[in-house]
C-alpha cells in the first residue's frame, strides 16, 4: 500500500509582540523625512532661484510703472498735493504742438541714427568674420565707444561740431565750404546728434552680428562656393537669411533706444531741455524732463512717460509683425 506524503509547509514569519507588521506586497512604502525633504526642495528650488528677480522687478519695475500711470491722472506739482483730474493730462498732451514736435524729432533722429548704424555694423561684422590679422584687437577697439560714458562722448563731439573752432567746420573750410552752425540748425543739429549715437553703438551691434555670423554653419558657405557664388552672393543668400533673427533683435533694441534718447541731445544743447532755441532737436525724453523738472508738472511728465511706453510697445509689436510676415513668405 502506497502512503502519500506531503512536504511540510514552511513556518510563517510571525512578528514578535511589539514589532511593526511588514508592508503587504504591492503596498506603497512610506517615505522617510529625508526623502520628503529632498522632494520638496526639488519642487521649490526653481522658484527660490527666480524669486529675487521677480522681487526686484516688482519693486523697481512694475510698481513704478503702475504708480506713474496713477500720477498721470492727477495734477501734481513739486511741493504740493495730488488732485484728481482724470484724463485731462492726456487731453492736454494730444492737443499740444510741442508734443508732436518732440515726437517728430524723435522719429527723425531715430531714423538718422539707426539705419546707418546697423548698416555699418553689418559691414564691419562681415569683414571681421574673415580671417584677418589682429581680429581680437579690432573687436576690442570697436567696443571701446560703447564703454565710453555718454557725457564724455557728447562733450567731445560738441567741440568737434563747434561753429567757430570745430574740427568738422575746419575740414569743410579746407575744401571751400562755409562753416555750418551745427547746434542752432534744424537738420544739422539732428545729424550731429545722430553721429554721436552712431559712434557709440555701431561697435556693439557689430559684435552682435559677428556672433550671429559665426553661428551659421560653414557647410552652407562651402556649398554656395561650389555652386559658383562669390562672396557678395554668399552674403546675400547665406549670411543675411541666417542673421534674420539677430537683425530683428538689433532693430528692436535700437528702436527702443532711439525712442528713449535723452543724454545726447541734453548735453549737446548745453544741459538745456528745450532742445535748441527752436526746439529743433527736442526728443520725447527731453520733453518729459522739461515738464517734470523745469516746469514742475510731474503729472504731465508722467503722462508723457506712459505715452512713450505705449509707443515703444507698439513699435516692438510692429517689428515683430513685419518679421513674422517676412518669415511666412
Amino acid at each position: 500500500m502506497l502512503i502519500e506524503t506531503r512536504a511540510a509547509a514552511p513556518p510563517l514569519d510571525v512578528p514578535a509582540a511589539g514589532e511593526p507588521l511588514p508592508p503587504a506586497a504591492g503596498a506603497p512604502r512610506r517615505r522617510s523625512w529625508r526623502s520628503r525633504l529632498h522632494a520638496a526642495e526639488a519642487r521649490t528650488a526653481p522658484y527660490a532661484y527666480v524669486a529675487p528677480f521677480f522681487a526686484i522687478f516688482l519693486a523697481f519695475g512694475l510698481f513704478p510703472l503702475i504708480y506713474t500711470a496713477w500720477i498721470s491722472l492727477h495734477r501734481y506739482r513739486l511741493g504740493s498735493r495730488m488732485s484728481w483730474i482724470g484724463l485731462d493730462n492726456y487731453v492736454w498732451l494730444f492737443s499740444n504742438p510741442s508734443f508732436y514736435n518732440a515726437l517728430w524729432k524723435t522719429i527723425t533722429i531715430g531714423v538718422l541714427s539707426t539705419v546707418p548704424q546697423l548698416a555699418i555694423a553689418l559691414g564691419l561684422a562681415h569683414l571681421l568674420n574673415y580671417k584677418l590679422r589682429g581680429r581680437t584687437f579690432l573687436r576690442v577697439a570697436m567696443l571701446m565707444p560703447y564703454a565710453t560714458s555718454v557725457a564724455a562722448a557728447t562733450l567731445v563731439f560738441a567741440l568737434i561740431f563747434g561753429r567757430d573752432a570745430g574740427l568738422v567746420n575746419g575740414l569743410l573750410g579746407a575744401v571751400g565750404i562755409d562753416p555750418v552752425d551745427w547746434r542752432n540748425g534744424d537738420w544739422t543739429a539732428q545729424i550731429a546728434i545722430s553721429v554721436i549715437v552712431i559712434w557709440r553703438w555701431t561697435g556693439y551691434n557689430a559684435l552682435i552680428y559677428l556672433a550671429g555670423m559665426q553661428s551659421i554653419p560653414a557647410d552652407l558657405y562651402k556649398a554656395a562656393a561650389m555652386d559658383g557664388a562669390n562672396r557678395w552672393q554668399q552674403f546675400l543668400h547665406v549670411t543675411l537669411p541666417g542673421l534674420r533673427p539677430t537683425i530683428l533683435f538689433t532693430i528692436v533694441v535700437s528702436t527702443i533706444g532711439a525712442s528713449q534718447l535723452f543724454g545726447e541731445p541734453l548735453l549737446f544743447g548745453g544741459g538745456q531741455a528745450n532742445g535748441g532755441p527752436a526746439n529743433q532737436y527736442q526728443t520725447l525724453g527731453l520733453f518729459m524732463y522739461q515738464q517734470g523738472w523745469q516746469f514742475g508738472q510731474l503729472g504731465r511728465a508722467a503722462t508723457v512717460a506712459w505715452v512713450m511706453f505705449l509707443l515703444i510697445i507698439a513699435l516692438v509689436l510692429l517689428n515683430a509683425w513685419v518679421a513674422r510676415r517676412r518669415t511666412e513668405r
